[in-house]
């Protein structure tokens, strides 16, 4: 994990990764300053004619709730405010990322692993909707987060571990479905979850440093295919020696199950 972290710092200076930094870098900003903006209306609207709209419309009970939930987006504003580029930061990149992670998916493949067949971009689509619903998901964490924040710093807890997760995942199957059907892609994601949550908490380290953090989408594809490679290699090796073993000793089936139908072949 160490050396894939290694990998993957030492090509952020390279000239192709600079070129995506800067365009990544200049959307994240965007998207921060659109996150604020649509925070602060928010909470305008929530304070004024949209509070007592939803006060008619559901009733006197409403009002409590709706008083909490302004609350919560004042405190996840405020904060917004001074570290906005740290706490929005998992919902940013993960948009950043369906756009130009596969750029960067790509060069690493290209530098590190030349003899291996080269990847397959995902449909756009699906970038954008796997990104777009891990971006809703961790702003909703960060809003769920943000008022235990002066709570003896348990909200950066759950942020840093949720961020860890969400992250982790959503890189991991951007470098695995370059190579390998989504539904395998998912399948290897379960089988290795604890490394790549592993590989996450790196990630989310990452996303904790101002400024620097905006070159998160390049650290976590780069870190994510490496680690899919390995994985894959793992996978390829062990199915090898699984393959030699029965070559050897047919009737060996203490690797795996007999498929009835091979047995049925030799009879």
């Amino acid at each position: 994990m160490l050396h894939a972290a290694y990998l993957a710092l030492a090509q952020m200076l390279s000239p192709p990764f600079r070129s995506v930094l800067l365009k990544s870098a200049g959307l994240a900003l965007l998207l921060l300053a659109v996150l604020m903006v649509g925070l602060y209306q928010l909470v305008a609207w929530l304070g004024g004619a949209g509070g007592a709209w939803m006060e008619t419309t559901l009733g006197p009970a409403a009002q409590n709730p709706l008083a909490v939930l302004g609350w919560i987006l004042a405190i996840a504003l405020g904060a917004g405010l001074f570290a906005g580029a740290v706490f929005l930061m998992p919902a940013v990149t993960s948009l950043v990322a369906s756009f130009y992670a596969d750029d960067v998916a790509a060069e690493v493949e290209r530098v590190h692993y030349p003899d291996d067949p080269p990847g397959i971009a995902p449909p756009i689509g699906y970038a954008v909707l796997e990104g777009t619903k891990t971006a809703l998901l961790a702003l909703v964490i960060y809003l769920c987060a943000a008022p235990f924040l002066l709570v003896a710093g348990a909200g950066a807890v759950v942020f840093f571990l949720a961020t860890a997760y969400l992250l982790g995942r959503e890189y991991f199957l951007i470098a695995a479905v370059r190579l390998q059907p989504i539904r395998d892609a998912k399948a290897m994601w379960r089988d290795n979850r604890t490394r790549v949550v592993t590989g996450g908490l790196l990630i989310a380290a990452f996303v904790l440093i101002p400024i620097v953090n905006f070159a998160t989408p390049l650290f976590a594809t780069a870190l994510m295919v490496h680690l899919h490679k390995r994985m894959a290699a793992e996978r390829a090796a062990e199915r090898r020696r699984e393959r030699e073993r029965i070559a050897a000793d047919p009737n060996d089936f203490s690797v795996q199950p007999p498929d009835p139908r091979d047995r049925l072949a030799r009879h």
